[in-house]
């Protein structure tokens, strides 16, 4: 690999905010980055030394995009596998790998592979219709989850009973058991291409109770100390399993009973990092820059007690962006504010973040519920 000079071109396929956060530390590394994104003004276009608009599941477009590269990463899973494949074939570093990223893909293949590797998880069925579902209706309560396509809360469906089978999903799926749900967690860890793994402290994650969707995270997590090493350590052992280089998301499930289960993975930077920038010895997004570039792995260590909210765009408000309150957030003692440069805001569409910063959970968790009062995003 060639010394980190401005000829090195680091190669990012899909250009959303993931990738914007991304960008922002390239240059610290003297990094060329080339971004691939469908959109002509995606989060990352003004940043990009480089940005290309093209498909993201096009082979020629992906194969075309990865020649013009010195490493390939991704900020997103939905990709053109046989185009990764082609380009790993032919010597590119790829990473993650296009194996990794295929088995992520589905959450069928993903649920299999815990299931394989004697990963905790809840139970499932695979389902290939509604008259599947229909047909395992006994199983329920459960969630009815597509096997491919479901991003951010979408593509889920919650089944309590015989009543909610029409909400099903007439496709290629799976029916995973309700879990009677104590905390919802992520751990996100890091394997380097030398072989050597870090893993931040597990982040609590508080979820909007209609968008299916994370409404805030608190870190550390305030469970017990014995989950909280179960977790991490679980984590370290699925990355292992999965035999990935770059960062490895772990989403959780802890049981009222104190179980650890694996909901679903992400192989890239994720939502429940994002705080890592202000409140971390090292981001999730430097992060992955030395996993994938083979350099030692950063100290995870939490400098401060953060919170981290996502800013969603306002129910009934559909068109060009305007933030409302910015003068009271920026007011509040220890917030950050970090905007993903989209044009058009959406119900519910992520728009940006905001770190808190605190010396407790209690004074945090107070600045959680001002934060969320004083800005929104509107039409």
């Amino acid at each position: 690999m060639k010394a980190f000079y401005q000829d090195f071109k680091l190669g990012i396929v899909g250009g959303g905010q993931l990738g914007r956060m991304l960008l922002q530390f390239c240059p610290n590394f003297n990094v060329h980055a080339c971004v691939l994104d469908p959109s002509a003004d995606g989060p990352c276009s003004g940043l990009a030394n480089e940005y290309t608009q093209g498909s993201l599941q096009d082979y020629d477009t992906v194969y075309a995009f990865g020649k013009q590269v010195d490493l390939l990463t991704i900020e997103i899973e939905n990709i053109n596998i046989d185009a990764l494949y082609q380009l790993e074939r032919e010597g590119l570093p790829v990473y993650p790998q296009p194996r990794v990223i295929e088995i992520i893909q589905d959450k069928r293949i993903q649920k299999q592979f815990y299931l394989d590797n004697g990963i905790p998880t809840a139970d499932f069925i695979l389902v290939d219709n509604r008259a599947d579902i229909e047909a395992h209706a006994d199983f329920l309560p459960a969630f009815n989850k597509l096997g491919k396509g479901g991003y951010d809360g979408g593509g889920v469906q919650s089944l309590t009973g015989k009543a909610d089978l029409a909400r099903a999903f007439d496709d290629y799926g799976l029916l995973e058991k309700t879990v009677d749900l104590q905390s919802e967690i992520s751990v996100i860890a890091a394997r380097s291409s030398r072989g050597e793994i870090a893993v931040f402290p597990a982040v609590e994650c508080i979820f909007h109770p209609e968008y299916n969707l994370v409404d805030y995270l608190i870190a550390p997590s305030s469970l017990a100390a014995e989950v909280l090493a179960q977790a991490e350590e679980l984590a370290k052992r699925l990355i292992e399993s999965l035999d990935v280089v770059g960062l490895l998301a772990v989403e959780m499930f802890v049981s009222k009973d104190g179980e650890v289960l694996i909901n679903e993975v992400a192989p890239r930077p994720h939502n429940s990092g994002h705080q890592t920038i202000n409140a971390n010895d090292t981001s999730q997004y430097e992060q992955l820059l030395r996993a994938i570039f083979g350099l030692p792995l950063g100290s995870t260590a939490i400098n401060k007690p953060s919170a981290m909210v996502n800013l969603l765009g306002e129910e009934g408000y559909t068109g060009p962006a305007i933030y409302e309150g910015l003068d009271r957030l920026l007011e509040i003692d220890g917030a950050n504010i970090f905007l993903y440069g989209k044009k058009i805001t959406k119900p519910h569409r992520k728009m940006g973040h905001i770190t808190i910063l605190g010396n407790d959970m209690e004074t945090l968790k107070e600045k959680v519920q001002l934060v969320k009062k004083a800005i929104k995003v509107l039409a």
